[in-house]
């Protein structure tokens, strides 16, 4: 079992840069491969990024590539989401999601655990 929380959002002008935090609490962290999905109003949720467990494959959703980074500490049983260049079709909230021994898959049913959410807003 693995709790997520996520911080980081909140308003942003478009061309700037937030960074998402997601801390996990449980044992094993970093047997657990890590994912951002987003959900804006009324529309489908969509995959943003994800990282395997070993951290060496990353995935991103064409429409961030170049522009989002995820990246994770072990150490610090954490995962983030840096992201610049932001636009305002970006607005969304932000859940993280682990999988045991995830291999950096774009597909959200895979995932077993999902933290609450940060807001982001960006604003034009």
């Amino acid at each position: 079992q693995v709790r997520l929380v996520e911080s980081g959002g909140g308003l942003v002008q478009a061309g700037g840069s937030q960074r998402l935090s997601c801390a996990a609490s449980g044992r094993s962290f970093s047997s657990y491969g890590m994912a951002w999905i987003r959900q804006a109003p009324g529309k489908d949720r969509e995959f943003v990024a994800a990282i395997s467990w070993s951290g060496r494959t990353t995935n991103y959703r064409d429409s961030v590539k170049d522009r989002f980074t995820i990246s994770r500490d072990n150490d610090k049983n954490s995962v983030y989401l840096q992201m610049s260049s932001l636009k305002p079709e970006d607005t969304a909230v932000y859940y993280c999601g682990a999988k045991w021994f995830g291999d950096g898959s774009s597909y959200p049913e895979s995932y077993a655990y999902w933290g609450q959410g940060t807001q982001v807003t960006v604003s034009s």
